[in-house]
């Protein structure tokens, strides 16, 4: 009955987060994010109860048929979903939360040889865009956004959004670290160019620069004029 319940949330989960999702049935039958993530779950046990060969080979049948290489060891939490699946890895002392999503493409991997713990750790309601590679023993928050293609390798607190290579976040605790306004009408959904970013604050400071001048264009005016007065008076 749990596996059951598992799998009513997972397809609850699809239909969250997909707007092109159709019936449980079609979900149940069609999305191999789904069954990547279902069979993960006896390949974990047999993991964890000493069938190591017997899970990794299983895993890669699962990777054969689905696409996505979840490693047996690898902690995964309720309602994942991995959108188009195609393409997804998760190392294996990777650990990812509750209500976490994955897009295409995305890598939970480590950045080297290194012993214990060497893959990320994900909280609870993070979404992980397409292609975006999350690299070592590092921890992200609840409720994190990386944006698509980011390159992640530090940890990042909760109720962030990261984008860029390497990842540096552009939005935390609902407030954008750069340009909230400029935006709110491109439909970027939270998503912001870095470039146009670095771009606006250049203009900024051209902007500023030209004001400055300005006044001070005004100042040396009047103070030609102050001067021209009092060699007048001297006359």
């Amino acid at each position: 009955m749990g596996f059951i319940r598992t799998i009513r949330e997972d397809i609850q989960a699809v239909k969250h987060h997909d707007p092109a999702a159709q019936s449980g049935l079609v979900i149940f039958l069609s999305y191999p994010g789904l069954h990547a993530t279902w069979a993960h779950t006896p390949e974990h046990w047999l993991w964890n109860h000493g069938l190591k060969g017997l899970a990794r080979v299983l895993s890669q049948v699962t990777r054969f048929f689905t696409g996505v290489e979840i490693h047996p060891a690898a902690q995964i939490g309720k309602r994942l979903f991995i959108d188009h699946a195609m393409g997804v890895v998760i190392g294996e002392t990777t650990i990812i939360g509750d209500d976490c999503v994955l897009y295409q493409g995305v890598t939970l991997g480590g950045t080297g040889n290194e012993c214990g713990k060497r893959h990320p750790t994900l909280g609870d309601r993070v979404t992980v865009g397409t292609g975006a590679k999350v690299l070592g023993n590092i921890t992200i928050g609840n409720d994190v956004r990386i944006g698509g293609n980011s390159v992640v390798v530090k940890d990042v607190p909760s109720d962030s959004t990261v984008v860029g290579i390497p990842g540096r976040i552009v939005r935390r605790g609902g407030c954008r670290v750069l340009e909230e306004q400029a935006d709110s009408g491109r439909h970027l959904e939270h998503l912001p160019d870095p470039v146009r970013e670095a771009s606006l604050l250049n203009r900024e400071g051209i902007s500023q620069n030209r004001d400055r001048i300005s006044e001070l264009e005004d100042q040396v005016q009047r103070l030609t004029e102050a001067l021209e007065r009092l060699s007048n008076e001297k006359r």
